[in-house]
């Protein structure tokens, strides 16, 4: 009888769940979600929300790091700076490390790119999608193009970040809680990987070094201060949280006068003079070896089991983390010139190859490998580094950071809203 009743209990408690319709009841299957674009976000998110003192309608941020397949929430808490509120494992993502280029090479944008209410699809043909801002100002002035690059559901990708339904529909609930609250633009970082020491020395060969380590500059500038930073495009180039001293950006020409806000520049400083020992340690530990970056089909294979049962469209991609390998240069040059020979090496990642055996005989694209970035480069390319120093978290603190500035948009906002300093640019002046 006692059993009966805990039955019937928990019977009643799942059909009051289901009442509200929260992640939490339907979880992996969600065809039978009535209202898409208003479904509430699950208790346990708002719980979490409250322990970590955020407010439901508080700005958010969204990052990527394609590498580990990881897409993560990050919110605004009320004393103003961001912190994680959801990490999901991306289904899909095609094509291999690298920004994306030209309408159908299936490469998935890397960047810094700003997102509005008019990105949000709410009738996409992948249950739910939201529009990467693919291209941004950054991207036209270097001549990449491509169209409908999305975040979206399915786990089905070619050139998109594709997530499965029930993910998309909570990460869709994250952007319109906090577009609702007031947010104008919320800012997407598609990274490449975590930019640490470790992962730009394991990297420090790759033909998109020198894109990466400029995208390290914002990815370093959010480490520091967890808050977006203002992005700037001039000379056909990201420029990160600078203060204008005449003249204005434009994308294509030269950059004008400008300058790093002072507490600040000496936070980055700090963590650069870290970096700069972190990374000389990594590089001098991976001498001799290279890493192998896998093609999406290697990266499918891993998730191979994933697909039985499904509908044909359902393709999960895996890790290419997990999938890719630290290899001997001259095991590496031998497996390129392999892959040359039944066509399967684009010229650009048989560079190493050729440098690390003299009889290889494909020709080298790409450069020798990079140094570190060194503590005497300029104020905009500040470095990275581990948040372990209490010295560096103190001098985080007290940071006084700028806020997200537009890159691309669908839909102009007005000049007004445009000029509104959203609440955490308290360092500006007016």
């Amino acid at each position: 009888m006692r059993l009966r009743h805990i039955a019937l209990l928990a019977c009643t408690a799942l059909m009051l769940a289901g009442c509200n319709e929260t992640l939490e009841t339907v979880e992996r299957d969600v065809s039978h979600v009535k209202n898409k674009v208003d479904y509430p976000l699950s208790a346990s998110i708002l719980a979490e929300m409250d322990k970590k003192n955020m407010d439901r309608n508080a700005p958010i941020l969204i990052r990527i790091f394609k590498e580990e397949g990881k897409l993560e929430i990050w919110k605004a808490k009320r004393d103003n700076r961001f912190d994680v509120i959801a990490s999901y494992d991306i289904c899909a993502w095609s094509g291999k490390l690298g920004p994306k280029i030209k309408e159908g090479d299936r490469q998935a944008p890397e960047g810094f790119y700003n997102l509005t209410p008019g990105h949000l699809n709410p009738n996409s043909n992948y249950y739910l999608a939201i529009n990467t801002g693919f291209p941004n100002r950054y991207d036209q002035a270097n001549g990449r193009n491509g169209t409908n690059l999305m975040i979206h559901g399915a786990c089905s990708s070619s050139g998109c970040y594709s997530m499965t339904d029930a993910q998309v529909l909570e990460i869709y609930g994250f952007a319109r809680d906090a577009f609702k609250g007031g947010q104008k633009t919320v800012q997407l970082q598609a990274l490449p990987f975590r930019m640490t020491a470790e992962n730009m020395a394991r990297h420090r060969n790759s033909e998109h070094f020198e894109f990466w380590k400029m995208l390290k500059v914002g990815y370093d500038n959010f480490e520091v201060t967890k808050r977006p930073p203002e992005v700037n495009v001039c000379e056909k180039k990201y420029v990160f949280n600078q203060q204008l001293e005449g003249g204005q950006f434009n994308a294509s020409a030269a950059c004008p006068k400008m300058s790093t806000p002072p507490a600040l520049a000496s936070a980055l400083a700090s963590y650069e003079k870290t970096y700069d020992l972190a990374y000389t340690k990594a590089a001098k530990k991976l001498d001799g070896m290279v890493w192998y970056d896998p093609s999406e089909a290697e990266r499918k294979a891993l998730v191979a089991e994933k697909r039985k049962g499904r509908e044909p469209a359902y393709a999960p991609t895996g890790s290419a983390l997990k999938a890719g390998k630290l290899m001997k240069e001259t095991e590496f040059a031998a497996l390129m010139e392999k892959k040359a020979a039944k066509g399967l090496t684009a010229p650009a990642a048989t560079a190493i190859a050729s440098s690390a055996n003299p009889r290889a005989t494909v020709a080298p694209t790409i450069a020798a490998p990079q140094p570190a970035p060194s503590a005497s480069a300029s104020t905009m390319m500040a470095s990275a580094a581990p948040s372990a120093s209490g010295q560096q978290v103190a001098a985080a603190q007290s940071v006084p950071v700028p806020a997200v500035n537009p890159l691309a948009f669908t839909a102009q906002q007005p000049a007004e809203d445009a000029e509104k300093k959203p609440f955490w640019k308290f360092w500006a002046k007016e």
